[in-house]
């Protein structure tokens, strides 16, 4: 798996269309929080109960296929990073982590959006 930051995503992104961006936040996030424009909601972890998604693999296999590079993203990359491990071992070849995340790293006063992140790179995103 390789890691890059939210800016090197996107750009990795525009110049490989046939990659997808897999949101791997739960609905909630998703919804409320906002999520980045083309990502596809494929949550690692959900509620009620907060246990590993039993179809992670499959939405994403359905999604990208074998041979698709994935982009992962999460809140701060931890998630992402952790889906990202299971997907190599699934045997998907070109996994992507999202270091920063959607939401970036706290900052001192345990905020996030203010050192990095998709959000604050100001790159394209939505609140559904």
């Amino acid at each position: 798996m390789q890691h890059m930051t939210a800016k090197q995503a996107y750009e990795f992104l525009q110049v490989n269309p046939e990659a997808i961006l897999a949101d791997v936040r739960s609905e909630i996030e998703h919804m409320f929080v906002g999520h980045p424009v083309g990502s596809i909601l494929i949550p690692w972890v959900d509620g009620p109960e907060w246990d590993i998604n039993p179809n992670f693999i499959a939405h994403v296999k359905k999604a990208a296929s074998l041979n698709r590079p994935v982009v992962l993203i999460c809140r701060s990359g931890q998630r992402s990073g952790d889906a990202g491990l299971a997907l190599e071992k699934a045997g998907f070849q070109e996994v992507y982590n999202v270091l920063d995340g959607f939401e970036g790293e706290l900052d001192e006063q345990h905020h996030r959006n203010y050192r990095n992140g998709w959000r604050f790179e100001g790159l394209p995103w939505v609140q559904t």
